[in-house]
């Protein structure tokens, strides 16, 4: 499945929880409320999600009836030009990003001195909801940053409660993947990173966090670690890396994370960024992103695309 957190232009501000049928987004809070009025259905993704697996269940069998009903679908539907897709998860209670978990990632960042060694344990920082932003959404790009680099990330979703070293399958605690364009202002990290800091302000700027479009559910993802993720820049190939480069797999993750730190459903964590980001390259100045700049991340399978787009100062 193909679940997303959206809004209707003229409807307020209110958000909406739908998952993809065909090529229209179902609502399924007013679909399960036509049928089955007795029982409610949550109005949020994370309320969704604390679900577990019988909020999933009653998931697709509200996609089964409206792919099997075309009316049905019609009146409870909306198409791709008349909704504005939102972060997947837009309030979680905590996003996790790990970082410097790409062999190939490593390797360019020691070449500019962005690191001086390797890490023996995860590491990361926290990414703020009020950075997030969705779907085709435009980011301004301050004044004062000129180095502005893109970070294609496979996040994952909790779907079930983690606690004290997450014992068993890893993969039983995930609800789903989605992909973030972790936004990262060059010109301050390097301070950043000297400093030890865990909030990283040039990863929480107001839309240095363009997320999803969707949550792909884990029915629909083979193998979390043999996924290409991929970076365009105006159309043009900037990367192509594959999720077995990763050092930290997600048990060393969950058990790092979750020894004092409850996760919930609706939680994330990012995986951090492959190899082949602009900073990297010999001619980086050239490829940090301009205003006009459209980006495009992705998955080729299963396919999923994010688009952004970089605007200036309003």
């Amino acid at each position: 499945m193909r679940l997303a957190t959206f809004s209707v232009p003229g409807d307020g501000h209110a958000t909406r929880v739908g998952a993809l049928c065909e090529d229209r987004m179902l609502d399924l809070v007013e679909c399960a409320r036509a049928l089955q009025p007795k029982l409610p259905f949550p109005t949020s993704m994370r309320g969704l999600l604390e679900t577990g697996e019988d909020g999933l269940g009653r998931t697709r069998g509200l996609l089964k009836a409206a792919a099997s009903d075309q009316a049905l679908l019609a009146r409870f539907s909306h198409g791709a030009d008349a909704i504005k897709l939102l972060p997947p998860v837009p309030d979680a209670d905590k996003f996790l990003c790990v970082g410097k978990n790409y062999r190939s990632h490593l390797e360019e960042l020691k070449r500019t001195d962005l690191i001086k060694e390797l890490p023996q344990e995860p590491t990361g920082f926290v990414k703020l909801n009020s950075c997030l932003v969705g779907h085709d959404s435009e980011v301004e790009r301050p004044e004062s940053v000129a180095r502005l680099d893109y970070e294609p990330e496979l996040v994952f979703v909790i779907g079930k409660r983690v606690e004290s070293g997450a014992p068993g399958d890893p993969l039983d605690y995930i609800a789903g993947i989605t992909l973030l364009n972790d936004l990262t202002c060059r010109d301050t990290q390097k301070k950043e990173v000297a400093s030890g800091t865990r909030f990283w302000t040039s990863k929480n700027a107001p839309g240095f966090g363009p997320m999803g479009p969707c949550i792909i559910t884990m029915d629909e993802v083979p193998d979390p670690y043999d996924l290409w993720v991929t970076c365009s820049v105006n159309g043009e190939l900037r990367m192509r890396v594959n999720t077995v480069d990763q050092i930290w797999k997600l048990g060393d993750i969950l058990k790092h994370f979750s020894r004092l730190l409850a996760l919930q459903p609706g939680d994330m964590f990012s995986t951090g960024a492959p190899g082949g980001v602009a900073v990297g390259k010999a001619n980086a100045e050239a490829l940090f992103l301009r205003p006009g700049d459209i980006v495009e991340c992705g998955f080729e399978a299963p396919a999923m695309t994010l688009r952004t787009k970089i605007v200036a100062p309003r």
